[in-house]
Formats: C-alpha cells, sequence, structure tokens
C-alpha cells in the first residue's frame, strides 16, 4: 500500500462500506479464548453495544459474525475491520494530520500495534496478556480518524479504548487524555474485568499499552539490568563483576522478553523459562536470547558448562518454570538470584500456565473448565513456591518482580508467608528500586524519534551521554552509582541492539537528568541536528506515577501504600503542566483492582514552547512522587526532595518530622 492509500485509509474511519472478513491468521500468537461470563441476556447487551459503530443497514449482517466472535473467544474483537496495511511506526509525517503532536501520537499506536512488538496484535493487545490498546478494530479506526483530523484546539477524549469524541480546547491543554479501566471501587475484581470487558464498556490498560507508550521489551531491559546488577551487587559484597553468576527466571512474552537481554548485559548466566513456543521463537529470532533447551537434563548440563567457564549466555527453557525449579532443587543447582516475570496480575486467563498440562490444554481449561484451571495454578505456585524454598535454604536470594507472585501464591496457601504475617521475600522494588533509584528521582525515561531514522536516534544516545557526564561532575556521593550505572547504559545501548519497532531509547534519569537531556533534544530539534520531533514519555512504573502497595510503593511503609492520591495528582498535574497526553489507568502490571498508574507523553518540536512545557511539566512528574515517599520518612526521598528545593525557590515541601521508635515503644 502507498503513502496516499495509507492515509486515505486513516482519514476514512469506519468505513461505509463493509471490508470483506478476513480469514483468522493462526500463524500469529492469539490471545486465549476468555472465560463465559456473560449469560444470554448480557451477550444481547454486548451486541448492542459493538453495534452502535455502525449503521442500522450493517447490523444484520454484523450481528451474528460478532455473537460468533464472542462465542469463540469471549470477546468482539471486530476482526473484519481490522486494516490491511501494516502496522508499524512511521515518519510522523507519513500520518495525515492537521496537528504534528496527533501525528506522533498516531506513530506511537501503530508501534504499540507493530508485529515485532505486540504480544497479541489481532486482539490489539501489547504485553501482559490483557494490556489493551483498543477493545476492538472500531475503536481503533475511529481513533486514528479523530487524531488525523484534530487540531492543537482540540483534545481527544479516550474511555477505556474507545473514542468519546474530538471537543474544544486550547493549545496548551492535552491533545489526548486517556482513561483506562476506571471502576467503582467494589466492582474492581478480576471476575469485574472479564464481565465489563465482555460487554465492551472497559479496558485493561496495563501500564504502557493503553497510553501509547509501550516500546516493546527494551522498555523494561534497562530497568532488570539495573535490578539484576544490584540484585548481584547485594550478594556479591558490592561487587559489580557478575561472572559465573545464575540468574532463575519465567516468562518470554511481553515485558519478561527483556529478561535474557539484561541477564547479558548484567553479565551473569540467565535461565528464562516459557510456555508458549511462539514467544519463544520470537525473542530467539529477535536476539534477545542466546539458545533455547528444551530438555531439563540437557538444561542441567549446560548450566554446569557455563558456570565451569564463567560463560556469559542466555538461555530459554522451552517448557514450565515449575519443572526447572524442582530440578534445580533435586539436583542440588547453586542458583545464586530467582525471580519470576510471568504475568501473575492475570492468572486466570493466560497470565501463568499450571505445571503438567501444555500450552493448548491450559488454554483449553482456562476457556471451558476455568475452575479447574484455577484449581490447577494454585496447585502449581504451592509447588513453585516450595522448589524455591529448597534453592534458597541453598544459599539463592529470591525477589518477587512485581507481577503478583508472592500475592496469587500466598491466595493459593503456598509457604510464602513468615512468622510476622509478611511474605518471606522482599519486592524488588522494597529491596532494590525504591531505596536506590525512586527515592532518589530515578525513574524510566524513554524518548521515540518521531523521524523513525536510526541516525536521530544515534544522535540522542550522544546526547544524552554527554548531559549524564556534565551533571555526574555535579552530582552528590549519593547518586553517583546510579549516574555511572546509567552513563554505561546509555554508552552500551546501541550496541545491543535493543530497538525493536520504533526509534526508542530508555534511561534511568533523575528529575534534573530528564530536564537536561529533553532541553537539549529539543535544541539540537530546533539546530536541525535532530530531523524530526522527538516523543518523551517513562514507563508507569516510575517515582511518581504508580501507586501499587506490592511493587512501586512497596517500599512504602507509613501506611498510606493503599492509597492512590499520588498516580491521581500525577496525571491532574501533568494535563495542566504541558503533557501532550495523558493516561490513568486501573490495573497495571500487577492486576485489575491491586494498583492506580498514570502516565503522559510529550512532543518535543525544538519551540520555546516546548522547552517552556518540558522545563515546567517534567519537574513535577517527578517531584511529585518524591514528596510523597519523603512524607513517608524515605531517608533517601528526604535528602532528594530538600536538593531540589534548594535548586528550585518556588517548591516548597512538607517534611517529616521524625519520631522516636523508644519514646514511642514505651507507651506500649
Amino acid at each position: 500500500m502507498d503513502i496516499k492509500a495509507f492515509q486515505a485509509a486513516i482519514l476514512e474511519g469506519i468505513p461505509e462500506v463493509l471490508p470483506t472478513p478476513q480469514a483468522y491468521d493462526k500463524s500469529i500468537n492469539h490471545a486465549p479464548k476468555r472465560k463465559e461470563i456473560l449469560n444470554d441476556e448480557e451477550k444481547k447487551l454486548a451486541l448492542h453495544n459493538a453495534l452502535r459503530y455502525f449503521p442500522e443497514n450493517d447490523h444484520a449482517e454484523l450481528a451474528p459474525e460478532f455473537l460468533e466472535e464472542l462465542n469463540a473467544y469471549g470477546r468482539i474483537y471486530m476482526y473484519r475491520l481490522r486494516p490491511t496495511y501494516e502496522m508499524k511506526a512511521r515518519h510522523l509525517d507519513d500520518f495525515p494530520h492537521q496537528s504534528r503532536q496527533a501525528a506522533a501520537i498516531m506513530l506511537m499506536i501503530q508501534n504499540n500495534l507493530d508485529y515485532a512488538v505486540a504480544q497479541h496484535p489481532h486482539e490489539l493487545i501489547t504485553y501482559g496478556g490483557n494490556g489493551a490498546v483498543f477493545q476492538n478494530w472500531a475503536q481503533y479506526r475511529l481513533c486514528m480518524q479523530y487524531l488525523a483530523t484534530m487540531t492543537d484546539e482540540q483534545t481527544l477524549v479516550m474511555y477505556s479504548g474507545h473514542p468519546m469524541g474530538l471537543y474544544p480546547s486550547h493549545k496548551d491543554a492535552p491533545r489526548v487524555v486517556v482513561t483506562n479501566g476506571m471502576m467503582i471501587p467494589n466492582y474492581s475484581k478480576p471476575d469485574d474485568w472479564e464481565k465489563f470487558n465482555a460487554l465492551g464498556v472497559t479496558q485493561y490498560g496495563q501500564m504502557t499499552a493503553g497510553s501509547f507508550m509501550y516500546i516493546g521489551p527494551q522498555g523494561i531491559v534497562h530497568g532488570t539490568t539495573i535490578t539484576v546488577l544490584n540484585a548481584g551487587r547485594k550478594i556479591s559484597g558490592g561487587k559489580t563483576d557478575l561472572a559465573g553468576k545464575l540468574f532463575v527466571t519465567a516468562g518470554l512474552g511481553g515485558m519478561s522478553g527483556a529478561q535474557p537481554k539484561a541477564g547479558n548485559i548484567a553479565g551473569v548466566i540467565s535461565i528464562t523459562a516459557e510456555v508458549n513456543p511462539k514467544a519463544t521463537e520470537t525473542r530467539h529470532s529477535q536476539g534477545w536470547v542466546d539458545e533455547v533447551i528444551a530438555d531439563l537434563d540437557e538444561l542441567v548440563a549446560r548450566v554446569e558448562k557455563a558456570k565451569a567457564a564463567k560463560e556469559v549466555v542466555s538461555i530459554a527453557y522451552q517448557g514450565n518454570i515449575v519443572d526447572v525449579w524442582e530440578k534445580f532443587a533435586e539436583d542440588g543447582i547453586k542458583v545464586d538470584m530467582g525471580s519470576d516475570q510471568t504475568s501473575l496480575h492475570n492468572p486466570w486467563a493466560g497470565g501463568y500456565y499450571p505445571v503438567g498440562l501444555n500450552f493448548e490444554e491450559s488454554n483449553q481449561m482456562m476457556a471451558e473448565q476455568p475452575d479447574l484451571f484455577k484449581e490447577k495454578v494454585q496447585e502449581s505456585l504451592r509447588r513453585h513456591v516450595a522448589a524455591i524454598n529448597m534453592c534458597t535454604n541453598n544459599g539463592m536470594y529470591f525477589f518477587d518482580y512485581g507481577n503478583a507472585f508472592l500475592l496469587e501464591s500466598s491466595r493459593a496457601g503456598a509457604d510464602i508467608m513468615n512468622d510476622k504475617g509478611d511474605f518471606k521475600y522482599p519486592s524488588y522494588v522494597q529491596d532494590i528500586m525504591g531505596p536506590m533509584c525512586f527515592d532518589f528521582g530515578f525513574g524510566p525515561f524513554r524518548w521515540v524519534c518521531a523521524s523513525n531514522d536510526p541516525k536521530d536516534l544515534e544522535v540522542t544516545d550522544k546526547i544524552a551521554t554527554d548531559v549524564l557526564e556534565e551533571l555526574m561532575q555535579e552530582s552528590p556521593e549519593e547518586i553517583q552509582q546510579q549516574m555511572a550505572d546509567n552513563i554505561h547504559w546509555i554508552k552500551e545501548a546501541g550496541k545491543n541492539k535493543m530497538v525493536v519497532g520504533s526509534q526508542a531509547r530508555i534511561l534511568y534519569a533523575d528529575a534534573e537528568g530528564r530536564t537536561r537531556i529533553a532541553a537539549a533534544f529539543n535544541k539540537a530539534i530546533a539546530d536541525g541536528r535532530i530531523s524530526a520531533p522527538v516523543v518523551l514519555g517513562r514507563d508507569h512504573h516510575d517515582v511518581s506515577g504508580t501507586d501499587s502497595p506490592y511493587r512501586e510503593t512497596s517500599n512504602i511503609y507509613d501506611g498510606s501504600r493503599f492509597t492512590a492520591d499520588m498516580a491521581v495528582q500525577n496525571v491532574i498535574g501533568d494535563s495542566f503542566r504541558g503533557a501532550t497526553w495523558v493516561s490513568i489507568h486501573n490495573g497495571g502490571g500487577v492486576g485489575w483492582g491491586e494498583v492506580m498508574n498514570g502516565g503522559f507523553g510529550m512532543v518535543l518540536d525544538g519551540s520555546d514552547d516546548a522547552h517552556r512545557r518540558l522545563t515546567n511539566m517534567l519537574f513535577w512528574d517527578v517531584n511529585n512522587g518524591i514528596s510523597r515517599r519523603s512524607w513517608a520518612r524515605n531517608e533517601g526521598a528526604v535528602f532528594a526532595i530538600k536538593r531540589a528545593m534548594e535548586a528550585n525557590p518556588n517548591l516548597k515541601v512538607t517534611i517529616p518530622n521524625m519520631a522516636n521508635d523508644q519514646l514511642i515503644d514505651q507507651l506500649f
């Protein structure tokens, strides 16, 4: 399809003449069938809801087709409306537009649905098993049409994938405001998602899928690298050389697919188990994992050889992680670090596959016998934890990777609690990312070159490196390690070939680092050193964007970790300080009803206006979270917010007074 035909297809929106139905492509990695949860009256309502996108004369043809989809897949995806053009990030000027900001958003949406990026592209799911960009293809088409025709005096409002419409606003307002899964609290249980998503009235946006900011597994490679490096330092007395250390984990699908690449960068031997052959094949073909092994005895032999030679190698085990843990526990294989990144926030609908069933058997059981499947998952989790406990008794350091592993294991009755009633194992945020990064304001700052030109990405890498090296000369001792790790990362980023989809990059930076890097990008765009605008963003997994008691805010100990003021304030503040688009989601990476998270996107175009926006918004986006962490009495955050107030006299934050433990203890 040439560029004119592509642009015409975008502008057409939902076609006046229905396209011919397309064959179901079995070569694509499809979402599993969702559980049967609607009764007949509710199915009628789901059909009414789906048909409202189409004129009445099409209803007789579409109604039986949509009912067939609902019965076969548990959802109405409207496969017939799937565009025939290739889904990919393009130069932003390839998209028809009246607003370049809107064109950049279209680029990000298509990147989320790129076959090389998305986990289940035909179901509009980017990662995590249920992280959706839209609920159906009519929503996609309508949204793209709105973006193509909107001006900088309008704002597009998105309700859980549904484009509610364009509303008059002004140039300083966000171009798009996104909400996903906003539920009345009493209706935020897992089955509520199943029901209301099947009805077509809400969706699970994950963290960066429904906010159009996913950049493929690269987005988590850096965070995983930092996590594995610092986990290694914890068990090695601060040493950075991790040669010969063995890291065992699970998951190669979406975000979890970053783990083997991060293991290589950190310099360890890594084993990542994956039950879905297509996911394993994808990561291996992309070069994200070095070797694939499907036999446990062969795996043991390969590990022993790698340990003896102190190799740096990533191995995918094609099979169930429980089998690996049990084999290693039985054979006494020394595992140095262990974790898990299966999608246990979504345990009953494809996020976790129980041991003893193959991939196809599990998919069939979860749809046709959901109660039995739940029993199998919980039985598997009990075995999973028992084997991990044996390995930790042999000296392994195990951490929860924020995927609800500890939470769901406890609900399954696994031996995961200690004598105090807490989890035996820490969340990686509690032990590593919280005190070392988030409290000091360091989090996942990312950018996308809207030219889609690798040369522009090279320029941005160089600019970011130069800025960080300058900042390191001025940085206090407390953040020298963070600065050094990120300088090393960005210098090596290009060599590690981490671009999948858009020409994107990520690093961890604090408010000052993000602002100075963004300002340098904006100047380079104005000077012509970068040929087109740059889109700024971040993962919601950050200092300020997410309230998640078992992950991002698990190192908040003042009792407020179950509150969500920070995430909501983050989005409100970003929206009037200059963000190009903002989003707030229920669900995130740890489960529907378990977290509230917010994100943003910002388009830099080289203008003075963009500079004004970035300096205003990025400062708030980070310091909102540092302020909350400081008020929780986190030592690093108190240091960081005092430093921020010294840098900006307009910032005045309430600092906590520390009570003496002994004084309070003697009252009881």
